[in-house]
């Protein structure tokens, strides 16, 4: 056994004393569909349903004194707050001023009198210059939410603990990819002894972005929907040790298609996952043969879900789906002319949203439509009737634009 593996295996060992393993569960359901022998290792059941606080463990563990400091509008603050609250050490959580009020309220109850939350900044990166600014200032401990050492090393112990309850290491590992600690870490601790999916959001593809370039690079831009994965940069130490990876276990998952699994596993499993909790299960849809009759671990990261973002998740589920989509109309504005589009509507098309934007000209007017169905080829008929019935209109279901501000 290497160091590395030694000194996870050791990290693990002392967590219990902290809080229990979070459960390897086989899903019958995955392993029907896959053929295959899923399991669900859910970090979605830890304290603060979400691995985070693993790597803050291990890196506070190994500090003495100080001040640690923070900055995260997420599942690291969280984490960090649980383990300054139980460690006694003083911590400062840099926050941007748009984070919601339930996930700042989360910190504060982990972390009680052991943390002060400072609201700074619109955007993440002014609120990470921030907390480093305050370090520099002050002398604390800036924890890195995934490019630190120890952090990595802490994060290792999902690995220990998945060969601890299979018995020996699976066959085929998933993994979701942020900033690169938990990946990072467990291939340090599998190393080549089994197969790997490194799985990251189409808007947040920052390990790919390294791996073509030789380096870490900077996203352009970020797609912040699977919030938990969307890193607009890797770490220069979690790259070092993911940099030999291939772009063939490199895997990106759509948005839109990402809310289709987080539903499918609230309402078969009951299982609640936060967008980049549910990236390793839906990246199974894409494995399909290759992990037939293996036994493959995907690892449900987080579970940290607003359900006041549910009818958001549902509306991007049906886009990707192709069941909902939108359209402008151009509607005669003469008797009878609704009446005439109802008429083209089949009996399991329904009407989600009849808005009229504007009169485009005397005799016309613009509306805005949302039809739902219960399966998508039912489109092909809809469209051909209005066709044929000589509407006029517009399909911007798929224009990113016109979504934002229309729907």
């Amino acid at each position: 056994m290497n160091d590395f593996q030694d000194k996870a295996r050791a990290a693990t060992i002392a967590m219990r004393d902290v809080f229990p393993a979070t459960p390897l569960l086989r899903n019958a359901h995955l392993s029907d569909l896959y053929d295959a022998d899923i399991w669900l290792k859910r970090e979605d059941l830890s304290p603060v349903r979400s691995y985070k606080l693993r790597g803050a463990f291990n890196a506070m563990r190994k500090q003495e004194g100080g001040r640690f400091v923070a900055a995260s509008a997420g599942n690291h603050a969280q984490g960090v707050a649980f383990m300054c609250r139980h460690f006694g050490k003083k911590g400062v959580i840099f926050m941007p001023v748009t984070t919601p009020q339930q996930k700042i309220q989360k910190t504060r109850i982990f972390g009680g009198d052991a943390i002060e939350i400072r609201l700074t900044g619109d955007y993440f990166d002014d609120t990470l210059r921030a907390a480093q600014e305050y370090c520099v200032e002050q002398g604390a401990h800036f924890l890195s939410p995934f490019d630190d050492d120890d952090v990595i090393e802490g994060q290792a112990s999902v690995a220990v603990e998945i060969e601890e309850q299979l018995g020996r290491i699976p066959d085929h590992i998933v993994i979701p990819v942020g900033g690169g600690g938990l990946s990072a870490g467990t291939l340090g601790y599998f190393g080549t002894g089994t197969q790997y999916s490194f799985v990251e959001p189409l808007g947040g593809a920052c390990l790919q972005a390294a791996l073509k370039a030789g380096r870490p690079v900077k996203l352009s831009s970020v797609n912040t929907f699977a919030d938990g994965a969307a890193v607009g940069q890797i770490g220069e130490r979690t790259f070092a040790r993911l940099s030999g990876v291939g772009l063939a276990n490199s895997l990106t998952i759509p948005e839109d298609r990402l809310c289709t699994t987080m539903l499918d596993m609230l309402n078969v499993e009951g299982i609640v996952l936060e967008p980049a909790g549910a990236l390793a299960v839906d990246a199974l849809k894409d494995l399909g043969q290759s992990i037939r009759g293996r036994t493959v671990v995907c690892v449900t990261s987080g579970g940290n879900f607003d359900f006041e973002r549910l009818p958001e998740v549902k509306e991007r589920a049906q886009r990707f789906s192709g069941v909902k989509k939108y359209f402008i109309l151009r509607l005669p504005q003469r008797p009878g002319a609704l009446k005439d589009f109802l008429n083209v509507l089949g009996p399991e098309d329904d009407i989600a949203r009849f808005e009229y934007l504007k009169k485009s000209a005397r005799n016309f007017g613009s509306v805005l439509i949302g039809i739902e169905t219960t399966d998508s080829a039912n489109f092909t008929s809809f469209f051909a009737k209005l066709d044929a019935a000589g509407f006029t209109y517009q399909d911007i279901t798929d224009d990113e634009v016109l979504a934002q501000f229309l729907i």
